[in-house]
């Protein structure tokens, strides 16, 4: 039996071909969003990315997990494209993000599930289903703890002087930017949070830096308060993570649960080993 399971964000999304639960092959290929991208759009990532290096396999069955597959249009719209490029005679499962993550980190135990990536999401686990998911609004409203939440705290202290003026020199350095640059790109242009999360490189190397680390500090006890702290009884329950901020950031995320008394069970780079393991012993 050979599967394909997808591990879809915004920025990137993590492909693995398995056979009789053993991986042979992984690959990686633009973000696939339903809530941005049309399904010709999708179609066509799918043709020049993902397909020339699946060297003409047909999976049997397709497990695919997406950021914005959360509603019943976007996910029929998803497993409509999938089915027509990649498993036309198979089962096709579309899932959110949010139950690839709880699969991967959680299995058949309960707990709270957590991804902080691009964006931020997190859900209550029974060991089935998700039973809450408290809205993670996405980057203007919520999204507290993730890649463009950072950038964007990063770019407004940057901005108003509230971090030294040589931080602000070396980051429009960097990336070649101007003011008029970061306005042009965050609310003219498409993708402004994969623009924002681009900063996290630059967070990552100055996080020595008191005022870098409180940012980061504080955004990840904004992430904790606003929606770990509204499950039920969420004290008494294991907390998992996953996703590239969450793992590169992993020091500071315990720092900054141990706060607020919360009890990290594990944190992983990406769920693709989990979702491996959950499958092969569905």
């Amino acid at each position: 039996m050979v599967y394909l399971l997808a591990d879809c964000g915004s920025t990137k999304t993590e492909w693995c071909l398995t056979k009789d639960g053993v991986p042979v092959r992984r690959l990686r290929t633009s973000g696939i969003n339903p809530v941005y991208l049309n399904q010709e759009e999708v179609e066509c990532i799918i043709r020049q990315e993902l397909l020339p290096a699946l060297c003409g396999c047909v999976p049997d069955s397709l497990h695919f997990y997406g950021a914005g597959c959360a509603t019943p249009e976007l996910t029929e719209r998803m497993r409509t494209v999938l089915r027509h490029c990649l498993c036309p005679q198979g089962e096709v499962e579309v899932c959110s993000d949010m139950v690839g993550a709880a699969r991967a980190l959680l299995g058949t135990h309960e707990g709270i599930a957590c991804i902080l990536g691009t964006g931020s999401n997190s859900c209550f686990w029974d060991g089935k289903r998700m039973v809450q998911n408290v809205p993670p609004l996405g980057f203007i409203l919520g999204d507290e703890g993730s890649g463009a939440y950072l950038g964007k705290r990063l770019v407004s202290d940057l901005m108003r002087g509230i971090m030294p003026h040589s931080m602000r020199e070396d980051f429009l350095s960097r990336y070649g930017l101007t003011m008029g640059d970061i306005i042009e790109r965050v609310y003219r242009q498409p993708f402004p949070n994969r623009f924002l999360a681009s900063f996290a490189p630059f967070i990552a190397d100055n996080l020595d830096q008191t005022c870098i680390y409180r940012l980061v500090f504080e955004s990840f006890r904004a992430f904790i308060r606003r929606n770990i702290g509204l499950y039920y009884r969420w004290r008494f329950y294991p907390v998992c993570f996953t996703g590239s901020i969450a793992w590169h950031f992993r020091e500071v995320l315990i720092h900054a649960a141990e706060s607020d008394s919360v009890r990290i069970h594990a944190i992983a780079p990406s769920p693709m080993d989990g979702l491996i393991r959950f499958h092969m012993h569905k």
